[in-house]
C-alpha cells in the first residue's frame, strides 16, 4: 500500500531455519544451469529441501553473476535473487578429470538440470544416454529455447525471444505503439516453474517405477502455452487476432487500471454482479440500465464509450478513496504500486515475501521469499547464494576426494 498506510511494526523476517523434514529432503540434485530459466528451476526445488550442488565454470562462474547493476559485492542483484539454497562447485568439464568428478556425482544423484544449447551436452560426453547408463534413475531437466527436436532446435533462445516470437509482444501494450515486452522474464521464470513441476512429477513417477526420465522444457513452448489459453485459440475460432488493449481485458470490463486524481488504480469488475455495485459505489446507477451496458458483452462492444465516461469519474477523488470505497463493496481492485510500495507494503511482509538473510561477504541482504506455503512440509531459506566455488573442497571431500587429490584438480585447473 502506500505511505501513510504501512505498518510500521511489521519488519523484514529473518528467514527461519524449520526443524520438520521438508518434502524434499534427501534429494540431491546437480545443476548445470546459469541465468534465469535453470536456476529458478533449482532454487524452487531447493527451497523445498533439496541438495543443490550448483556446478560453475572455474573463475567465471554462472554468466548472471555478471549481468548487473545493480551489484552486491562481486555479484549481480539478479544472481542473488535467483541462487539462494545452493552449494556452488567450480568444474571445467572441457577436461576429462572434470568429466570424471561429475560422472562421480551423478551416480549418486537424482536430478540433473541443465540450460545448454541442444547438443551441447552430447558433445561434452554428457548426453542423456550416457548419464542414465551410470544411473537409471536420474531425472534428466533440459531447458533450452526451443526444445531438443525440432526444425528451431539449435537456435538460441531467450526470453526477449520467445516473447516476441509467440506473440505475446503483441497482444502487450497500446494498439499502435510498437509491440510490447512484459517488464520481468515472464517466459524465462515461466519455464523455470515448469521445470521444477516436471521435476517433481518425474520423482513421483520414479517413486512407482523405480526409473528415471528426460524432462524437456522450453521457453518458446511456455509462451506458446500462454497464448493459446485464449488469444490463439479466439483466433482459431474466428480468425481474426485480437486488439491490444493496454492493461484491459478482451473479455470484460471495467477490466484495467484507472487513472485518479493523484495515482492510478486497477479495477477488476468481471460480473454482472459487480457491474451494479461498481455504478452504485461511482454514483452512476443510470449507467446499469443503459442499453449499451446493461450486460458485459455489450460494454465490451462499447468499450471506449465507456472508457471515456469512468475516466472522467476516476479523476474526482484520491486513489485510496476510491479504493476503500470498491473494497468496502466486495470489488476487486488495487494500486498500481511503484516499487518502493511494493517492499514495503503490509502484506508482502506478512506473508514473507522478502526475506533477510546474511551473505558471507555482502552482509544481510534481501532476497524473494517463497511463493509457494506448505502447512507441514514448508520451504525454508538455509542458505544464502553461494561465492563462486565457495563448497568446492566441502563437497569433493564428503565425496571420498583427499587433499592432495583436490590439490592436483587445482593445478591441473580442473576446478
Amino acid at each position: 500500500m502506500h505511505k501513510k498506510n504501512r505498518d510500521k511494526n511489521i519488519t523484514y523476517s529473518i528467514a527461519r531455519k524449520n526443524t520438520r523434514d521438508q518434502a524434499l529432503k534427501g534429494i540431491r540434485i546437480i545443476d548445470l544451469s546459469q541465468l534465469a530459466a535453470g536456476p529458478l528451476c533449482s532454487m524452487m526445488l531447493a527451497d523445498m529441501g533439496a541438495e543443490v550442488i550448483k556446478i560453475e565454470i572455474p573463475d567465471r562462474g554462472d554468466s548472471l553473476r555478471y549481468w548487473g547493476t545493480p551489484y552486491v559485492g562481486k555479484d549481480s542483484v539478479y544472481f542473488l535473487g535467483l541462487n539462494r539454497n545452493k552449494k556452488s562447485v567450480t568444474l571445467n568439464l572441457k577436461k576429462q578429470k572434470g568429466k570424471e568428478v561429475l560422472f562421480k556425482m551423478l551416480r549418486t544423484a537424482d536430478v540433473l538440470i541443465e540450460n545448454f544449447r541442444p547438443g551441447t551436452m552430447e558433445r561434452l560426453g554428457l548426453g542423456y544416454e550416457t548419464v542414465m547408463s551410470i544411473n537409471p534413475r536420474i531425472i534428466y531437466c533440459r531447458i533450452s529455447g526451443y526444445g531438443q527436436n525440432g526444425p528451431y532446435r539449435e537456435y538460441g533462445g531467450y526470453d526477449l525471444i520467445a516473447q516476441g516470437e509467440s506473440g505475446l509482444m503483441m497482444v502487450t501494450g497500446e494498439e499502435d505503439d510498437p509491440p510490447t515486452k512484459m517488464g520481468v522474464a515472464v517466459v524465462d521464470y515461466g519455464a523455470g516453474m515448469n521445470a521444477a513441476y516436471g521435476v517433481a512429477v518425474a520423482l513421483l513417477t520414479r517413486e512407482k517405477t523405480g526409473k528415471g526420465q528426460m524432462i524437456d522444457v522450453a521457453l518458446f513452448d511456455t509462451a506458446v502455452y500462454w497464448m493459446t489459453f485464449y488469444q490463439i485459440g479466439s483466433y482459431l475460432v474466428t480468425g481474426k487476432p485480437h486488439k491490444r488493449l493496454r492493461t484491459g481485458h478482451p473479455l470484460t470490463t471495467p477490466y484495467e487500471a484507472y487513472k485518479t486524481r493523484d495515482i492510478y488504480i486497477t479495477i477488476g469488475c468481471s460480473s454482472d454482479k459487480h457491474w451494479k455495485k461498481f455504478c452504485e459505489v461511482i454514483a452512476r446507477k443510470k449507467l446499469i440500465d443503459d442499453p449499451m451496458f446493461e450486460t458485459n458483452l455489450k460494454r465490451v462492444e462499447n468499450r471506449e464509450k465507456l472508457s471515456s465516461i469512468l475516466s472522467e469519474v476516476f479523476v474526482k477523488k484520491k486513489g485510496d478513496e476510491w479504493l476503500q470505497l470498491f473494497r468496502k463493496a466486495g470489488i476487486p481492485c488495487g494500486p498500481v504500486n511503484t516499487i518502493d510500495n511494493v517492499v514495503s507494503d503490509i502484506q508482502v511482509l506478512h506473508r514473507e515475501m522478502l526475506v533477510e538473510i546474511d551473505h558471507p561477504v555482502a552482509g544481510k541482504i534481501k532476497v524473494p521469499g517463497i511463493p509457494v506455503k506448505l502447512s507441514e512440509t514448508p520451504g525454508t531459506i538455509r542458505l544464502p547464494p553461494p561465492i563462486l566455488g565457495q563448497h568446492t573442497e566441502e563437497i569433493l571431500k564428503k565425496m571420498g576426494y583427499s587433499i592432495t587429490d583436490i590439490k592436483e584438480l587445482k593445478s591441473d585447473n580442473v576446478i
